[in-house]
């Protein structure tokens, strides 16, 4: 509420610090003045006129900077008796802002992307929050996106798919990542759930089965947060089933595969290649085009996970596809060595493609980002390719990828 405050004090004050300006400059001539004195006096010089630009730089910049303070309380993994209010206050204070008080915004995380990104149409997503659940329900866990298309069409699209398959159960959704949730609400008005609502949601609507299907790759840090949080409500529920995600059990090596895997890799690759415009893998490899397909990364022992994924794009004879990874763990699939084996390979064409649910912030940015440090920037600055190409899509909107997720649930349901 201070900081609320704040912005609404700094405004009034620009409001007052205009009306004087206004007066001492333009008050009317005595009678006796003539038009040349009259028009001396009211022209500002130009020191005085220095100093009321340096006056409102400064308090255009304390306004910006106030807006930036409030998207860095919101940008926290943690939600509050106060998170509503902030978030609130937050988007107040940047609509009050003009266009070029919003370019000033920049803070630890804050900057004018964060309100001013057109990411889509908020109001096509459903957020999956209503009551009147019923006894039986799904719960969709994803880490999240405050992209919209991608939040409508890769989560969405996975969501939609469980719930067609699924009619007699009620489909919800829960975030992980509080961050992502905030910046939703702020920007768009849309309230999404985090994990701990979504199950006293479902507690306070009597629900007596519960299906937790995450969205996540793979049984990484999101996925052992996510069994850990569930053990609070073990005696809440008849029954609590927790659903593989998508890439099944990691596996004991590099080497080791599964079903999952195998059906994934071959989903994003049709997709892949349809997209870049080829009748089928071996005629892009023809072509001299590799395709890039970049993960997450993770420090966490499931890491292997996209090691395991490369082998089997090579058990497949996926030659000219490679698997890379943002955070370059493991250190197989950091981007200058993908550029290396990719270079090594003979191949002069990339297209680069998330291996991620989503085609969110990583996708956009670390991806396909104009920045010097994106993938698209690095393989262009290497030299060694004759044309890059982005594809900005993530798995979840692929049918056979939702698919995934309903069989997964057919056979956790089957061991209840």
């Amino acid at each position: 509420m201070k900081k609320r405050f704040f912005a609404m004090a700094l405004t009034a004050m620009l409001a007052a610090g205009t009306v004087m300006t206004g007066c001492e400059g333009g008050s009317e001539p005595a009678p006796a003045e003539t038009e040349t004195e009259a028009t001396e006096e009211a022209a500002p010089s130009a020191e005085a006129t220095e100093e009321g630009s340096e006056g409102s730089a400064e308090e255009d910049q304390a306004l910006a900077d106030n807006v930036a303070e409030l998207i860095d309380a919101i940008y926290v993994q943690t939600r509050t008796d106060e998170t509503d209010a902030q978030c609130a206050a937050a988007k107040e204070a940047w609509d009050a802002l003009t266009d070029a008080q919003k370019e000033l915004v920049e803070g630890e995380f804050a900057d004018p992307d964060y309100f001013g990104r057109d990411t889509g149409d908020a109001s096509k997503d459903d957020p999956l929050n209503a009551d009147e659940i019923g006894e039986n329900e799904i719960l969709v866990v994803s880490f999240g996106t405050s992209f919209n298309d991608s939040r409508t069409n890769d989560i969405g699209g996975i969501e939609k798919a469980i719930q067609e398959a699924y009619p007699d159960w009620s489909v919800r959704r829960a975030f992980t990542a509080q961050i992502i949730i905030n910046h939703v609400q702020a920007r768009d008005g849309e309230f999404i759930d985090n994990v701990e609502q979504a199950l006293d949601r479902a507690v306070s609507n009597g629900v007596k089965n519960l299906v937790v299907q995450p969205t996540h790759l793979m049984h990484g840090a999101e996925y052992d947060e996510l069994v850990e949080a569930l053990e609070k409500y073990n005696d809440k529920f008849e029954s609590i089933i927790v659903s593989e995600p998508m890439l099944g059990e990691v596996g004991a090596d590099s080497t080791e595969t599964n079903d999952d895997k195998k059906a994934v890799a071959e989903a994003v690759v049709a997709a892949a290649v349809s997209e870049a415009g080829f009748d089928s893998l071996e005629a892009a490899k023809e072509a001299g085009t590799a395709f890039v397909l970049m993960g997450h990364g993770t420090s966490h022992k499931a890491k292997v996970t996209y090691e395991q994924m490369q082998a089997q794009f090579d058990a497949l004879g996926y030659d000219n596809v490679f698997v890379g990874t943002v955070e370059g763990e493991p250190e197989s699939t950091e981007c200058s060595v993908v550029i290396d084996n990719v270079s090594a390979a003979g191949y002069t064409n990339v297209v680069l493609r998330p291996l991620m649910v989503v085609a969110g912030d990583h996708a956009n940015n670390d991806m396909a980002g104009d920045e010097e440090d994106s993938w698209k920037s690095m393989f262009e600055a290497s030299g060694k390719f004759d044309s890059v190409d982005c594809q900005i899509l993530g798995l979840g909107s692929i049918p056979e990828i939702e698919a995934i997720y309903v069989a997964h649930i057919d056979e956790a349901l089957k061991k209840k």
